[in-house]
């Protein structure tokens, strides 16, 4: 009954919408992005991704109050964007809308439109809808990502790169791909590319819109492409898709690059792609995990977890477990997971263990859940603490956002040497926890007297 009457969340598992269209804007070259509602709104998106990144966050906001809300925002919206361009100077603006301006019916496009026209603008204002209650971070993302190559990719004459798209994943794990492509030989376009702009170097004197980011112009030759990876496998409206539709380039559609057969199916598909060989030093760090997984897997088999997060996270670390001998015992994610749960079901279970899938959940309902299943160990972001604090399951962090640790944008877990720093992770915590308790454990188990 507790799930069929409760009707608010508890700590949700997730976060909003236009936060994830804030991250996929900055990684586009010189953009700058304009939350058109309160202000309060760009206030928190900017907390969480600060406190992630350890970066200055800009993010402009149109500051709708009681009378915007009544007679319309756009007087609003167009002073914001007159201050933008005063101060940033942007080669883009990427335009997102909160609960409060779509609730209002604001139509944004005809604001955009009109702007630029009186103002004679020429560089690219980009919308995008996302209301918080239109879903979460994650779907926020890739909802902003296909917009950005909707209304930016018109170039269709072929060149011999391939696009590279990617979704929410830390700053070291897009350099890790980049550096895979690199040794590869492969050119390519990676998209969005937020791994300067989101942690770059200490500059002075400070610089108000970090360098780097996908260029505009890669962008728009994204429709010449040879072929289009886009890592992520739960969203069916993808940029991907939207290239393969309008232009007619191949997509090819592989998990996060996390764990063996994951990433070994990312680097084949290059190699399928381009023709170019897998280099001896990739395939000696395969050799690398493959030897650490054997040495890890007796401490491994005793671990029974619980993993949160972003749907596309979710699966690869889903997988990864299963292929170290960890028993995945409850899936969880805030976001709606259809197709995360076909996935796992179609998944051969040699473990044979009872997996418990739930998605739009909050974390009140997966502690209650996790101690039900006796789980031992959690992995996910940080907002999972919950359960540590409240269950005493030791978490695992991985993935967005990491708030209560520094240096979650450099946790590196993609590809051969990502999986096994991974691995090294779960692996400890599962020792720690094990050398912390196992005392009480053997003496409760063994030598207390039950009267």
């Amino acid at each position: 009954m507790y799930e069929t009457y409760k009707s608010v969340n508890e700590n949700p598992c997730n976060m909003c919408m236009p936060l994830g269209g804030i991250i996929a804007f900055r990684g586009i070259e010189k953009s700058m992005v304009l939350l058109h509602g309160s202000q309060g709104c760009a206030t928190y998106m900017r907390r969480h991704i600060a406190e992630h990144y350890h970066e200055p966050i800009d993010v402009a906001s149109s500051s709708l109050n009681e009378k915007g809300t009544v007679y319309g925002g756009e007087k609003n919206l167009i002073k914001a964007l007159d201050n933008v361009i005063k101060v940033y100077n942007p080669n883009c603006i990427g335009i997102l809308t909160t609960c409060l301006a779509e609730t209002i019916g604001e139509d944004i496009d005809r604001i955009k439109s009109e702007y630029k026209i009186s103002r004679n603008i020429s560089i690219p204002i980009i919308t995008a809808p996302t209301p918080g209650y239109g879903g979460t971070h994650s779907e926020g993302f890739v909802k902003t990502s296909y917009r950005i190559v909707e209304e930016l990719s018109t170039d269709k004459e072929r060149h011999d790169r391939i696009n590279v798209i990617v979704p929410n994943i830390s700053t070291a794990d897009l350099r890790e791909i980049k550096r895979l492509l690199e040794l590869m030989k492969i050119p390519y376009i990676l998209f969005p590319d937020y791994s300067d702009t989101l942690d770059s170097p200490l500059n002075f004197p400070y610089k108000k819109i970090p360098d780097g980011g996908t260029k505009i112009s890669d962008i728009m030759s994204m429709g010449g492409s040879i072929a289009t990876i886009e890592i992520g496998i739960n969203y069916e409206e993808t940029p991907g898709k939207y290239l393969q539709d309008r232009f007619n380039v191949p997509l090819y559609k592989v998990p996060i690059p996390i764990g063996l057969r994951n990433t070994d199916a990312f680097l084949k598909l290059l190699k399928e792609i381009t023709g170019n060989p897998i280099p001896k030093s990739i395939e000696m760090e395969r050799g690398r995990l493959l030897d650490g997984m054997i040495d890890s897997h007796k401490y491994n088999f005793e671990g029974r977890c619980t993993i949160f997060g972003d749907p596309e996270m979710v699966y690869s670390v889903f997988t990864t477990c299963m292929e170290n001998g960890i028993h995945p015992l409850l899936i969880a994610t805030g976001s709606k997971a259809q197709r995360l749960k076909e996935l796992i079901a179609g998944e051969n279970n040699p473990l044979d263990d009872d997996i418990t899938i739930v998605d739009e959940t909050d974390f009140s309902r997966i502690l209650k859940l996790s101690e039900e299943k006796e789980v031992n160990i959690a992995i996910g972001p940080s907002d999972g603490k919950y359960l540590t604090e409240k269950g005493g399951i030791p978490l695992v962090r991985i993935g967005f956002p990491i708030l209560d640790r520094v240096g979650g944008q450099r946790i590196l877990s993609v590809g051969y040497i990502g999986t096994l720093n991974f691995l090294d992770r779960i692996t400890n915590t599962l020792l720690e926890n094990k050398y912390k308790t196992y005392r009480k454990d053997m003496y409760e188990k063994y030598y207390k007297v039950l009267t």
